[in-house]
């Protein structure tokens, strides 16, 4: 019988225990926060570098929702156990220095370039998690950022500058 308890103590305990996270849900939580810090930093970039009101307002709004989402995101990994990274990737930080190098039009163009560019894969990031991810609360919050991603996109290609970037 002190055997039967112990075996259900422990079948118990390893329960409630997460599993580590896939190496899907690992990466995915690793570009999806990497992303929002770029975006973050971009949109501060954007609202002082930018000469045109749309997009110093596209800007401000990428710092709001990316910064939100960035707090729900470190919840969620948290409680699966998923490591955040602290910065970027180099890739993305190369992209920040370029657009911080850049004012008035110049900068215009190519920070709606580069956001159409960030969101379509953005966009296919998250669906692929909210589709086929493996840790329930990670694909939950990829479900619910998904429409505002998707609204992001649709927003940078409306900027007049962004319009280019559609086809690419």
């Amino acid at each position: 019988m002190k055997a039967c308890a112990l075996i259900a103590m422990s079948v118990l305990a390893m329960a409630g225990a997460s599993a580590a996270p896939s190496s899907t849900d690992t990466e995915f939580v690793t570009k999806a926060a990497q992303a929002g810090m770029a975006e973050v930093a971009a949109g501060k970039v954007a609202e002082s570098h930018g000469q045109s009101a749309a997009v110093k307002a596209f800007g401000k709004r990428m710092v709001a929702d990316h910064s939100k989402a960035g707090d729900e995101l470190k919840q969620v990994a948290t409680k699966s156990g998923a490591k955040l990274p602290s910065s970027p990737s180099t890739e993305q930080q190369e992209a920040g220095r370029r657009l911080e190098g850049m004012k008035g039009a110049d900068f215009d163009r190519a920070y709606a370039e580069q956001m159409v560019k960030d969101h379509q894969e953005a966009v296919a990031l998250f669906q692929s998690e909210a589709s086929s991810g493996g840790d329930a609360d990670l694909k939950s919050f990829a479900q619910k950022t998904l429409p505002t991603l998707q609204e992001h996109l649709r927003m940078a290609q409306a900027l007049p500058e962004g319009a280019s970037a559609k086809a690419k």
